[in-house]
């Protein structure tokens, strides 16, 4: 199973949380929020405390943060966002210091919800809770 970990409370992760259900056509991705005691557990059994801020994913065991993990993520959907998958061409000071400069400020650019969203009953089977 693929899990990607995401911030439940940031509209930029909640968007593109719901961008990656639209490309994501054979349903290989399940999504946690970090706020839900389930994130919660994955984190803890994963040893991924330092980690919050990152999008996170488990693919087949192995965990993949920050650039790592979008590039990993983009290997596996449909469509034009595949293009992403290409963010390797990049040293990872590069890609990973652009994910950390919008992960920091995403809050003031996007903004935050004062609860995680609650997935559409279409979607609810893929995600954890």
């Amino acid at each position: 199973m693929n899990i990607i970990l995401f911030d439940g409370v940031c509209n930029l992760c909640n968007n593109s949380v719901s961008f990656l259900i639209k490309y994501d056509k054979n349903n290989i991705f399940k999504f946690v929020a970090l706020q839900t005691s389930a994130g919660q557990n994955i984190i803890h059994q994963h040893g991924l405390l330092n980690e919050v801020k990152s999008v996170v994913l488990i693919k087949d065991g192995i965990v993949f943060y920050k650039s790592d993990a979008v590039i990993e993520i983009a290997k596996q959907i449909k469509g034009w966002p595949q293009i992403f998958k290409y963010g390797y061409l990049f040293p990872m000071f590069l890609r990973d210091g652009i994910y950390n400069l919008i992960a920091k400020n995403r809050y003031s650019l996007f903004g935050r919800k004062e609860t995680c969203a609650i997935p559409s009953e279409k979607d609810r089977e893929r995600f954890i809770f």
